[in-house]
């Protein structure tokens, strides 16, 4: 378990994380999601005790990162996948952490077999591609078998058959009661992916919950109607105070009223109907809502 209390850090005149309090608890898969510039990075280091706070405590199943000898063990991180000395091969870069760490080298190419790596083992990791450098770095945070593991951006530069297994490894991961804390800016992938959401930004808390109590929090339910006479139709429901949207493929996506008030208003006009879909929840939406006030350079900004 990770607990963070009133956490802050500063940067000069810059506070980059501000009194921050969330509790990330095994058996889950917890997003950590926010803005460019919220505070997510310099949270992650200073639970793994790479930045100091300025306030606050983080502690790791009970205990300060930093207080733990062989830290491999206890915590697992993919902070940068950069960090990798790139005239190491694979191997050494994974047997030099195990050693360090008391780890059985054994695990080495047992890891590297599992993140697909084996045929690439005696390579050199500068000549490796951005995805090949994540899944090292996936290895490196597996070494130790630990119970909790960090990953920051892990999808950048994989495939789609890379996300598609880096997805199925966290489910299996919080399937064996471990503490699985991901940030990532791709909500499609956290919408598969995540159980709980921390959610910052501009250093301060916005939202700790579930990601289906986050969705249906920051998102108005809308329908999905098609029909013929969608001019028509929008009419009417803009009469009965809904808000109506035109879509480029002629669907309407309407808000205000439920499906079944819209099917009741559309047979008592004789307006024929060819879809009524109330729409899920977006993650996305719920986020750009949420997070509106939070974005430090929004898109169009003049300065």
């Amino acid at each position: 378990m990770i607990d963070v209390r009133q956490l802050t850090k500063r940067y000069g005149t810059k506070t980059a994380v501000d009194a921050l309090s969330f509790t990330v608890r095994p058996g889950r898969v917890t997003g950590f999601l926010g803005p460019n510039g919220a505070g997510k990075s310099t949270t992650l280091r200073m639970v793994l005790g790479l930045h100091t706070p300025t306030s606050g405590t983080v502690t790791v199943s009970g205990r300060p990162f930093r207080d733990r000898p062989r830290g491999l063990r206890h915590v697992g991180a993919l902070l940068d996948a950069g960090d990798a000395h790139g005239g190491r091969t694979a191997r050494a870069h994974l047997r030099m952490l195990a050693r360090s760490n008391r780890i059985p080298v054994a695990r080495v190419d047992a890891l590297l077999e599992e993140v697909g790596l084996a045929g690439a083992a005696r390579r050199r990791i500068g000549g490796f591609s951005l995805g090949m450098r994540q899944r090292l770095g996936i290895a490196a945070a597996l070494l130790g078998d630990p119970p909790v593991l960090l990953f920051d951006e892990p999808l950048n530069g994989l495939d789609p058959e890379g996300v598609q297994w880096v997805r199925g490894l966290f489910r299996r991961l919080a399937a064996e009661s471990r503490t699985v804390f991901v940030s990532s800016h791709l909500m499609s992938e956290m919408e598969h992916t995540a159980d709980d959401l921390v959610v910052v930004g501009r250093g301060r808390l916005i939202a700790a919950e579930s990601l289906a109590d986050f969705s249906a929090r920051g998102t108005r339910p809308g329908v999905t109607v098609g029909t013929p006479a969608a001019a028509e139709l929008a009419r009417l429901l803009r009469a009965e105070g809904a808000a109506v949207r035109e879509e480029a493929d002629g669907l309407l996506t309407v808000t205000g009223l439920d499906a079944a008030r819209i099917g009741d208003l559309a047979h008592g006009r004789r307006v024929p109907l060819h879809q009524l879909t109330t729409r899920k929840a977006s993650l996305e939406e719920a986020f750009m809502e949420l997070t509106a006030d939070s974005v430090e350079y929004p898109a169009g900004d003049a300065r």
